[in-house]
């Protein structure tokens, strides 16, 4: 079958269930590049298995999996690949052609920073413009376009990389904002694709050498790129270990000696802070609003052996009979953290949205403070970079919450992260931090933390 339709409607329409082998897979990326870019869609929620887009979920595993590989690359490095196909066109396209762009960007992406072959990246472009009315005029521009950016890729992309500020105009100033002159270190940093850290129950070495991994100052073990599903690893059937992203696993560390105590996870879903603080010795209150994420909490406890108290509730509206001594709220939040898992992050939110989160989050923390005892301890965190949702909104509680203070975080209490200790003793990470020599063992996700006491 001829891979360049240039004919009449009838011949550009003919074949069209004949699908060439991928061509449906990258629709599908383009559909979804579409929904992310465009419309402010979650990726994950594009992505769900249960409610997610249908062109996707009708896909092979083989063919999501192909998906969600594009759109990463394409979402981690969008910018570039924008500025990349911009220097090879004479002429800007139409301002209307989004539905190209995303042709293009999908293509470019594969071409750049994926191990597909070219002229298959190329040919399945030139066939996605042939069969969508709205770009079949353009095919031959797609195909000179995307043969030049395989032929000018090893020069090109190194010179596009180096001038180009890879993030949306609104992040790259928050980061700026905050970070001075780290905010290109952070984005570098995001655009890299992530390791997995576990966290162990015990012997951090062992399950580092086993699972062939390195343990990291904080004792999760990061492992190298996994082949296969995280799943069929040893130690993950018996409950040996659990995923949880090194920066997420220093909240709840920070009450100190909780054997015996009290303690509520507040926002507790998926569970991975809930099973460090049972872990701990601690009995578990395990709080949340959706019950559909609260079975998936009971679900990943009862893998590693474990049990709390479970309760489905409003955080805002609960009152339990008892005071505890030490609350974690993991707050809702912009996630802008996690850009280096999440891409579409710096797409699908804004300034408002961390405005609007940063509210929510002090209504949070100033109900936590009515559920300690005296002497008790709230460990506040949030995966955001944004001062915003942390630093500025911490300081704003208190300010008026006199019976709270901070108990400030020792940097000799954390070797190897002490740069994250900032100056009034919070933690602080950046995805630039942790640095390894070789660069897939670098990095971790944003985080803030910090701990305030009750005293009356």
């Amino acid at each position: 079958m001829n891979q360049r339709r240039h004919g009449n409607n009838e011949q550009a329409g003919m074949s069209q269930n004949e699908a060439k082998p991928g061509l449906n897979a990258r629709q599908t990326a383009t559909k979804l590049l579409s929904a992310v870019v465009d419309r402010a869609t979650s990726l994950d929620g594009l992505m769900d298995a249960a409610n997610g887009n249908p062109a996707f979920r009708s896909l092979s595993d083989a063919d999501k999996g192909l998906v969600r590989a594009i759109l990463l690359a394409t979402l981690r490095h969008l910018p570039i690949i924008e500025a990349v196909l911009a220097s090879l066109v004479e002429k800007p396209l139409p301002a209307g052609a989004r539905a190209l762009n995303h042709v293009l960007n999908i293509a470019a992406a594969q071409i750049i920073y994926l191990e597909v072959p070219d002229h298959a990246a190329v040919d399945i472009a030139v066939e996605q413009a042939n069969r969508d009315p709205r770009n079949r005029r353009f095919a031959s521009l797609v195909n000179a376009v995307l043969r030049r950016l395989v032929r000018e890729k090893t020069r090109l992309v190194p010179q596009i990389e180096a001038t180009t500020i890879n993030a949306p105009q609104w992040f790259y100033q928050r980061l700026q904002s905050a970070y001075g002159a780290r905010a290109k270190a952070i984005l570098a940093a995001q655009a890299c694709e992530p390791s997995i850290d576990l966290t162990v129950k015990s012997d951090p070495q062992h399950w580092a050498e086993l699972l062939g991994g390195i343990v990291l100052p904080t004792g999760s073990v990061r492992l190298d790129k996994v082949e296969g599903s995280i799943t069929a690893l040893p130690g993950f059937a018996d409950g040996q270990w659990w995923v949880q992203d090194v920066a997420a696993s220093i909240p709840a560390k920070l009450f100190g000696n909780i054997v015996g105590k009290n303690i509520a996870d507040l926002c507790a879903a998926p569970g991975g802070k809930t099973a460090q603080l049972i872990l701990a010795g601690a009995k578990v209150s395990a709080v949340d609003l959706s019950r559909n994420r609260l079975k998936r909490l009971s679900e990943n406890l009862a893998r590693l052996g474990y049990e709390a108290d479970i309760v489905e509730a409003d955080l805002l509206k609960w009152q339990p009979d008892n005071l505890y001594d030490g609350v974690l709220l993991d707050a809702p939040c912009s996630s802008t953290g996690t850009v280096r898992r999440h891409p579409d992050i710096p797409w699908t939110k804004s300034l408002a949205d961390i405005e609007k989160l940063s509210e929510l989050q002090e209504k949070m923390l100033r109900h936590a403070a009515t559920l300690i005892k005296p002497g008790g301890i709230i460990v506040f965190s949030n995966c955001s970079l944004d001062p915003l949702e942390g630093e500025d909104m911490v300081e704003r509680v208190l300010a008026s919450e006199k019976n709270l203070k901070r108990r400030p975080v020792v940097a000799a209490d954390w070797p190897g992260l002490e740069t994250a200790i900032t100056d009034r003793g919070d933690i602080r990470t950046t995805p630039d931090m942790l640095p390894h020599e070789i660069a897939r063992r670098s990095g971790m996700d944003g985080f803030f933390a910090s701990v305030l006491m009750r005293h009356e």
